[in-house]
């Protein structure tokens, strides 16, 4: 397997069937627990910033010279948004000094989130996604990541009486 499809497929993910994007998403959240784990939020938005790049380059040799620009086995793209989603529960993890891991319904909420906005690509999700090229394969999930992010921020206001 060349380096584009290990990156690219996520080591692999991307070819388990059924709903490789949503497969890629669940094997996103314990590479995401282990960056806060090791680095908390500073190297979980370093891992963000570089599977980003990473990703692009591979979305574009694995697509190049094809008619689909994105692949359903290309799952990197939700790797990254998963990972943004998970943004605020590593902020709220680190800040408060407790496990990341106690913040369960949150990481529930942050996967559903993502998932939805992938899936459903509303507004400039589904504009990005329009673009028909790698970047925008990598664009609507960040943007959909970044939708799931305030999602769960507005959900833990909600349920903690804040709002």
């Amino acid at each position: 397997m060349t380096l584009a499809k290990l990156i690219g497929t996520f080591l692999g993910v991307g070819y388990i069937r059924p709903a490789p994007g949503t497969w890629g998403s669940l094997a996103a959240l314990p590479y995401g627990w282990l960056l806060h784990v090791i680095g908390g939020l500073p190297l979980l938005l370093v891992g963000i910033v570089v599977g980003f790049l990473k990703g692009w380059w591979a979305t574009a040799q694995m697509t190049k010279g094809s008619d689909d620009h994105d692949p359903s086995e290309i799952v990197v793209d939700e790797v990254i948004g998963q990972w943004i989603a998970l943004i605020p529960l590593s902020y709220a993890a680190g800040s408060m000094g407790i496990s990341i891991l106690n913040m369960w319904p949150g990481w529930i909420a942050a996967f559903i989130l993502f998932r939805l906005f992938d899936i459903t690509k509303p507004w400039i999700i589904g504009w990005a996604d329009r673009r028909g090229d790698a970047l925008g394969v990598m664009l609507d999930d960040v943007i959909a990541g970044v939708f799931a992010a305030i999602g769960v921020v507005v959900l833990a206001a909600l349920f903690h009486g804040v709002m």
